[in-house]
């Protein structure tokens, strides 16, 4: 089933702490999210932050999304591991709710994919990925925003980027008050994995460029993949 609702979490973790994180997310958190209904897509460090941990998950829906959360952190499996993966960070509410900013084609193209088995090493210089924050007026219909995304996805493809993922906020009811999401704010997402490395300074520079939002400057990344992140 295709997937309807993302999230994209950010943990600002403590010093020297990700890949305790990563050992831990990567080896026990992974298998066992999807197994009560989630999709685990990918998961990132960012080389010029090194306290951060980044990655997107994704649900059939929002009826999925309130039944999945309860099962997996109310379970075994968080109970046993999330107190390790908890004592990593500082921050873990930098949450994004999202949806695919059209019906078709702009959520997360993962099947036919394969996972590299737990304990995969991880490669010296992964193919580098860039994430996208823009940010719309908070009361910004979503035909609107759909658009926006329509705009920076076409800037991104004509400057060598391919769009991964192209998502605008989904303000539908958090129906899992427990993990906090971002509430308030329209943005759209966007995930770019450039054609070639030496495209990311003229991605970089067209993000910026384009005439979207409210005139604040989009929030950019660029990221690895870890090993087991099934976009990598």
């Amino acid at each position: 089933m295709t997937d309807t609702v993302f999230e994209l979490r950010r943990y600002t973790l403590r010093p020297g702490a990700r890949e305790a994180l990563i050992a831990v997310f990567d080896t026990h958190l992974v298998e066992t999210q999807e197994a009560v209904g989630m999709s685990v897509l990918c998961q990132f460090r960012d080389p010029a932050a090194p306290d951060q941990f980044v990655w997107f998950r994704g649900f059939a829906d929002q009826t999925a999304r309130t039944r999945a959360l309860p099962a997996f952190y109310g379970g075994p499996v968080w109970a046993e591991h999330g107190p390790a993966a908890n004592e990593t960070m500082l921050e873990w509410h930098d949450v994004l709710m999202l949806k695919p900013a059209a019906a078709l084609g702009s959520g997360f193209a993962t099947s036919g994919r394969e996972r590299l088995p737990p304990g995969t090493a991880d490669l010296e210089d992964g193919h580098p990925y860039l994430v996208a924050i823009h940010h719309l007026a908070p009361d910004t219909a979503d035909d609107k925003a759909s658009l926006a995304a329509d705009v920076i996805a076409d800037a991104l493809r004509a400057t060598g980027g391919n769009i991964v993922a192209s998502l605008i906020s989904d303000r539908s009811e958090n129906g899992f008050a427990r993990l906090p999401v971002r509430e308030g704010e329209c943005v759209v997402v966007t995930l770019i994995r450039p054609a070639v490395p030496q495209a990311i300074p003229a991605l970089e520079a067209a993000l910026r460029e384009i005439a979207v939002g409210t005139g604040r400057a989009p929030d950019i990344a660029r990221l690895i993949p870890t090993a087991r992140s099934l976009l990598r």
